[in-house]
């Protein structure tokens, strides 16, 4: 049996628990939260996994290591794990917009020989869009829609009176680098979609507050050699939290899996 450790203790880490299961050959062993946030954590793990707010020795025994926390969890803890030379499978791709957390994580993955896998998250087609990035991607847009208040938080409530809006709105229009930057919690999928294709400068990302829909929408765009396509998911959030997708807490629980099987796709 190998272990994991898991960063984070919230809705995307909850649901992992509850549907990792027993075939895989992974037990969660270790969970890390935040100083003084021990007994919700464990309440949480149950009394199989140990709880702590640091990466210590006990910890660092893991073969697995789960980003379920968002960029702050990866920032503190990502360098250290990779260095060590444990696999980290991160929610957290719009941290990668910091380039210098980016090359921190990179030297570290280099040295220590751990690599950092970004689950597919929120959106799909990243396998086609990565493949038509080998030989000749040209064009790629990615447009995120949201009911409004699914951009509360957000720089978005300085620009549009989310509670009255009567009419679609775009609030954001630019690349991939500013987006993730500017909306740390709401444009992970904008991250993933330039990381699978043309990069963060490339990327052109479109960001909309919409009255008319009830679920988060996401919608590709792409161009180039290989021909043209256009990917669009309508996704819902998972109960425990409106602003954690349901299909990346899935796309955690799918990359375990893929650790222990012998046909993967």
């Amino acid at each position: 049996m190998k272990h994991i450790g898991i960063i984070g203790h919230g809705a995307i880490a909850s649901y992992f628990v509850r549907n990792l299961g027993t075939e895989t050959g992974f037990s969660i062993k270790w969970v890390i939260c935040r100083p003084g946030r021990e007994s919700s954590a464990s309440l949480l793990m149950g009394e199989s996994a140990k709880v702590f707010n640091k990466l210590e020795a006990d910890v660092m025994q893991a073969d697995l290591f789960l980003d379920c926390a968002g960029h702050g969890g990866l920032l503190q803890h990502g360098a250290n794990i990779l260095e060590s030379g444990i696999d980290l499978v991160s929610v957290s791709s719009g941290a990668l917009a910091d380039v210098q957390l980016c090359k921190n994580l990179r030297n570290a993955a280099e040295k220590g020989g751990g690599q950092l896998f970004l689950v597919s998250g929120a959106i799909g087609a990243l396998d086609a869009l990565s493949s038509a990035q080998t030989g000749g991607l040209k064009h790629v847009i990615y447009k995120g829609r949201k009911p409004p208040l699914g951009w509360k938080d957000s720089p978005a409530e300085k620009i549009l009176d989310l509670e009255i809006l009567k009419a679609p709105e775009t609030h954001f229009k630019g690349n991939a680098r500013d987006a993730a930057l500017q909306y740390p919690k709401n444009a992970n999928v904008a991250a993933s979609v330039a990381l699978a294709g043309l990069g963060f400068e490339d990327t052109q990302v479109e960001l909309i507050a919409d009255p008319g829909i009830t679920t988060n929408i996401h919608e590709i765009e792409a161009k180039g050699i290989f021909g043209s396509f256009t990917f669009q998911i309508s996704g819902n959030a998972l109960p425990d939290n409106p602003k954690s997708s349901a299909l990346t807490a899935m796309s955690m629980v799918r990359a375990v899996h893929n650790r222990s099987t012998a046909i993967k796709i």
